[in-house]
């Protein structure tokens, strides 16, 4: 109850701030859906001059970004920590985060919220919407709870990668550039991973499981068994326990390292 009170009050403070600066709130709104309209574009352009990516439909991969697009709205509302090195390391404030009472990391994250982000999920879920009638697939209620289940891990995953990511930032004096760049790379699992070489696929899946928050877990509902797609599927939450469980150990042995802030 404690933290979930925690949560409310940092949401409240949020909306506050957002209903003082309402231009600002828009306008982080449209540029995100502008970002995710370039990204669906280009995917049409791509198969205005391909009928198949890999033996993949235009359908079915819009379906797969359609998918790829809710965990990583549901990571971008609540995993906003792009900036942690610079506020926190290199300006001092995870001083004041250390003296209260509740988990360091869920302080930094609840002062971090995005909820605009939000709107990528949904517009995610639409695509989906659209995508499975034009495909014909057929519907039950399981279809619900495998897509919160796989939605979980996949966001899992995310915020294990990029927690472990950001607590580099324990280990070096100096902000890291290397989140943009696995920012990048993670786009590289709303797109089949068939289409990519072996040593590319292995990375995607195994080592940084990008595939596992895009067409892996998007492939059960099209029962799409390229290569064993499919049944991979069914390890998204697992593999979203292990990354994330990664994660927190770096980050917490990170915090045991910090010594505070430099004059």
């Amino acid at each position: 109850m404690f933290y979930w009170s925690l949560a409310m009050e940092y949401i409240k403070n949020y909306a506050k701030t957002k209903l003082t600066y309402r231009a600002d709130f828009w306008v982080e709104l449209l540029s995100d859906l502008l970002f995710q309209g370039i990204n669906l574009i280009f995917i049409l352009i791509v198969f205005q001059h391909t009928p198949s990516l890999g033996g993949w439909s235009e359908a079915e991969v819009i379906f797969v970004y359609g998918y790829f697009m809710v965990p990583a709205g549901l990571f971008g509302a609540f995993f906003n920590i792009w900036n942690f090195s610079e506020r926190y390391i290199v300006k001092g404030e995870m001083d004041r985060v250390l003296t209260r009472p509740a988990y360091n990391l869920y302080q930094v994250l609840l002062e971090n919220l995005d909820p605009p982000s939000l709107f990528g999920s949904l517009v995610g879920l639409i695509i989906m919407v659209i995508s499975w009638g034009d495909l014909g697939l057929a519907f039950n209620l399981m279809d619900v709870l495998m897509m919160a289940v796989f939605t979980v891990g996949s966001v899992l995953i995310y915020a294990g990668l990029f927690t472990s990511l950001t607590a580099i930032s324990f280990y070096s004096d100096a902000p890291t550039g290397i989140l943009p760049l696995m920012y990048n790379i993670s786009n590289y699992g709303r797109y089949p991973v068939n289409i990519y070489n072996k040593i590319i696929r292995f990375l995607l899946t195994w080592l940084l499981p990008f595939a596992f928050v895009g067409v892996i877990p998007a492939s059960y509902f099209l029962d799409k068994d390229h290569e064993g797609l499919s049944s991979l599927a069914l390890l998204t939450p697992v593999v979203g326990a292990v990354v994330l469980a990664i994660g927190l150990t770096i980050w917490n042995h990170g915090v045991k390292r910090y010594r505070g802030a430099g004059s």
